[in-house]
């Protein structure tokens, strides 16, 4: 357990009422033409309009410090992918955090950003109305952007962000076709800090400290894969995974793992493709990966790279891919929401729950 922290102010207000800060933002870039089939819907420039609110971290937890007082908030962002007809627009909500990635504070900083969340498509593929779009099969797609942004104060008040970033948008493949779409942007955002009280912190929760350099993570996951053609019926997919992680510190840690799948969509992949009598171990894919995480508090990203060890067939490739966010509670227990792709395409969102064990914990 951390110990409990005090946080003195001026006036008499609470700081998590009071500090928040109020950004804008426009970026304007392209879409990515990651497969060949979807250039004809690459018809102009994609303009981006973000309006965000933010909360600073004030330091009085481990993982504020550790990684360089981030801030946190939440973004609504308005797409417009330059195709109305076929691709018409997106409307997003999805919470985001800025990591500075370095630890002196200063006028200019360079800034980590990531974000997940839910987006709203007007424009999907249908069959009667809609068949160019081969890129998004349902109006509702996950949300997810990563952006490098350079933090410039201009005042006290005023704070000027120019960045580079990537976008993509799909819905792991619940409804085909999915190819999903992947924007590449310039970004210029403008802070107003609405209010910037000053608080002394005299103890520190440190309440997300790893308990050992060593440990275990298993867990199991379900997702929904859509078989193609479009409308056809929607499958499950299973995962169980163990995992070995070493924590380089509490902020990073380096792994490898152990992935069974059973997914009913390869198992029709190999009946089709001349494998009708197959045992049930051959229907399960088990590979062997590399996982990186980057943690912040008692929220993890992992990013997995994998190979299939035991498949008889692998129409989409030898290699699978991992990432997504994880929640550990201080007891052991998390939950995770991730994607599985075959490098840019996605397979199967999903769902799961596991257990992490301390191997060997940390010497007092």
């Amino acid at each position: 357990m951390g110990s409990l922290h005090l946080v003195a102010q001026k006036q008499g207000f609470l700081l998590n009422n009071k500090k928040w800060y109020l950004k804008p933002a426009v970026n304007y870039g392209f879409i990515m033409q990651h497969r060949a089939t979807i250039g004809h819907l690459i018809t102009g420039y994609v303009p981006m309009f973000e309006l965000n609110l933010v909360k600073p971290s004030d330091g009085s937890k481990m993982w504020h410090l550790e990684n360089n007082k981030p801030d946190i908030g939440l973004n609504i962002t308005l797409i417009d992918f330059g195709n109305p007809k076929t691709l018409g627009q997106s409307y997003s909500i999805a919470p985001f955090i800025e990591i500075p990635l370095n630890k002196k504070e200063r006028a200019s900083r360079v800034i980590f950003r990531t974000s997940w969340g839910l987006s709203y498509l007007t424009r999907r593929f249908d069959i009667r109305e809609n068949h160019k779009n081969i890129a998004i099969g349902s109006n509702w797609n996950a949300f997810v952007q990563f952006r490098f942004q350079w933090n410039i104060n201009l005042s006290q008040k005023f704070r000027i962000e120019p960045g580079l970033g990537i976008t993509h948008v799909s819905n792991g493949r619940m409804q085909v076709p999915n190819l999903g779409l992947n924007l590449i942007s310039f970004n210029l955002g403008l802070t107003y800090k609405l209010s910037d009280p000053k608080s002394e912190i005299t103890k520190i929760d440190s309440s997300t400290k790893a308990k050992s350099k060593h440990e275990m993570l298993v867990w199991a996951a379900a997702g929904i894969n859509e078989k193609d053609p479009p409308g056809g019926p929607k499958l499950p997919a299973y995962t169980l995974s163990f995992n070995y992680f070493h924590n380089i510190r509490n902020t990073h840690k380096v792994g490898a793992g152990i992935d069974v799948y059973y997914e009913e969509s390869h198992v029709k992949d190999l009946e089709h493709y001349g494998y009708p009598h197959v045992t049930f171990t051959d229907k399960l894919r088990t590979g062997i990966k590399f996982a990186y995480s980057y943690n912040v508090g008692n929220l993890s990203f992992p990013i997995e790279m994998g190979y299939y060890l035991f498949s008889p067939y692998n129409d989409d490739g030898a290699f699978f891919h991992r990432f997504g966010i994880r929640y550990t509670g201080n007891k052991g227990l998390f939950l995770q929401f991730g994607m599985k792709s075959h490098w840019v395409v996605a397979y199967h969102f999903d769902l799961g729950v596991g257990y992490r064990i301390a191997l060997k914990k940390r010497k007092s």
